[in-house]
């Protein structure tokens, strides 16, 4: 199945059924008075995220979703069947705007959870309402309000704990294979990865998180080069960033430094609270370096990379040293957890991205 993280839809509530002024005529009942009865309301557009989604591929083709109209009122005191709801499913972290004003409708973070996206027009009222001690044959009606139609901006965000950021190449896939049981194209080319991976990294039987894999960076991507910032928006829910270097490029006139600084760059540009997310350094590909210059080439990295929280050396296609990076972003994790419980007032359940704990979890 393609991967689809963006689409454009219409929807359309339903208008509510008109109110209708009818009399009461019957042979014995020679003052029967209104009968007319009120119109039935639109049917509503509610958006609810399954977990059992992975993509917005289901609104790729078809875009104007519309709810059934309510009935009429009818004489005989009988009212108008209300339109019938439509639900539409969601990949969990799809977040709903509104297209012409840019207004969040919802953000679907939760399996389970429900909005309203389009509300159905009220009925009408029948002549019923409107008798009264001085009115006693009102001939007034009023129609159906019509529903809510807009325009609606999807986009899906991934719901993962951690992010791999950087070039083209660094080794991103081979790491998250390493890492988990997700099985990412791995080649000898850049741009191998077109759309965002997701992987359970298992550390025990009880201690697990999702780390996603997006396309690479280059410098000038908030410009559109390469795939440009389009992928950068499932990073945003995530908790860590772990910035992977290829610190031996085959290329002699590469600059691992320039390379990492350029993605900072366009990190900053696109979101300054993605720029500010806690985020550590990976050294890849160590296994290319002769182990007497791997200690001098990694510390004139660091020293031309500046002050980083936290640094590891890795070798992704063999597992060198992913084993100790992956135990300390658990611990990282479930530190995080820890201080935002006793914030929340609520215990652990208050947290909207909780860890991935279960065991029972595949890992793709």
């Amino acid at each position: 199945m393609k991967f689809f993280d963006e689409a454009k839809i219409e929807i359309i509530a339903g208008n509510g059924g008109d109110g209708v002024a009818t009399f009461r005529r019957e042979k014995y009942v020679p003052r029967g008075g209104p009968s007319g009865g009120d119109g039935g309301r639109g049917g509503s557009i509610y958006g609810t995220a399954d977990e059992n989604l992975n993509t917005l591929i289901d609104y790729r083709y078809t875009r104007i979703f519309r709810a059934q109209r309510g009935e009429n009122g009818r004489g005989a005191d009988c009212y108008g069947k209300g339109g019938e709801d439509i639900e539409l499913r969601f990949p969990v972290g799809t977040v709903i705007n509104d297209l012409e004003s840019g207004e969040l409708i919802a953000d679907l973070d939760q399996h389970g959870k429900r909005a309203l996206l389009a509300k159905g027009g009220k009925g009408g009222l029948g002549n019923l309402h409107f008798k009264s001690s001085t009115n006693r044959a009102p001939r007034q009606c009023t129609p159906g309000e019509p529903g809510e139609r807009r325009e609606l901006k999807l986009e899906l965000k991934v719901l993962a704990d951690v992010g791999l950021l950087g070039m083209p190449n660094a080794g991103k896939s081979t790491f998250i294979r390493a890492v988990s049981a997700a099985r990412p194209k791995v080649a000898d080319y850049p741009f191998t990865t077109l759309q965002p991976n997701l992987g359970v990294v298992r550390v025990d039987r009880d201690r697990s998180f999702v780390i996603a894999d997006i396309p690479g960076l280059i410098e000038g991507a908030a410009d559109g080069a390469g795939l440009g910032h389009q992928f950068l928006r499932h990073l945003q829910r995530t908790r860590l960033l772990l910035h992977i270097v290829d610190i031996a490029p085959l290329d002699p006139d590469a600059d691992p430094v320039h390379d990492a600084h350029a993605i900072l760059e366009e990190l900053r540009k696109y979101d300054e609270a993605l720029h500010a997310k806690p985020r550590w350094l990976v050294m890849n590909k160590i296994d290319l370096i002769p182990e007497a210059e791997r200690a001098p080439r990694i510390a004139a990295f660091l020293q031309g990379y500046g002050p980083v929280e936290r640094h590891f050396a890795v070798s992704a296609i063999n597992g060198g040293g992913c084993r100790e990076l992956t135990f300390a972003v658990m611990e990282h994790l479930e530190q995080a957890r820890r201080v935002l419980s006793p914030l929340t007032g609520e215990g652990e359940s208050s947290d909207p991205y909780p860890l991935h704990l279960s065991h029972e979890e595949s890992g793709s």
